[in-house]
Parts: structure tokens; sequence; C-alpha cells
């Protein structure tokens, strides 16, 4: 099973690159979908790429659900808090 994780970009990069955050771990990613993403957007991550612009309360909710389920997400999600706004 695939998920799309949300994640906040905190920063636009050269090449259609963008850092983003993911309850505190940062990776970069493409935003070559999404072309309209900018610093502050939260995305859908999958497969290293923005699938999707989302607001807030989507991302928040979206995380709430992930969190239940923390076998589904895998090592790489650590038991934070929310969505940082």
């Amino acid at each position: 099973m695939c998920l799309a994780i949300p994640a906040k970009i905190t920063e636009m990069k050269d090449n259609r690159l963008a850092t983003v955050d993911i309850l505190g771990v940062t990776r970069d990613i493409s935003v070559d979908l999404t072309p309209q993403a900018g610093v502050g957007d939260f995305v859908l991550v999958h497969a290293g790429f923005a699938i999707e612009v989302v607001d807030a309360d989507y991302a928040q909710e979206t995380i709430d659900l992930i969190m239940q389920f923390p076998e589904l997400a895998g090592e790489d999600i650590p038991t934070g808090e929310g969505v940082a706004r």
C-alpha cells in the first residue's frame, strides 16, 4: 500500500525542487506536478513528488489518521505532534 503524506514546504530550490517538513523530518521533493506550490503551502507527497496542494486543516486531519495506524507509515514517520501551521 502506498500513502501520500502531507508535508509543509519550507524552502523552494532550483530545478523545481523543494524542501518539506513531514512531522519534523525534512526531505527534498519535486514540485513538477504542483507548479503553484510555494513556501508555507501544504502538499501531499508520494514517491518524492508533491501531487496536490492541500489546506492546513486537511493536512492535519490526514496526519491524525496516519498517527492512528503507524504501521502503515513505516519507520520514517516519528510519533510527533501535529502539523506545524
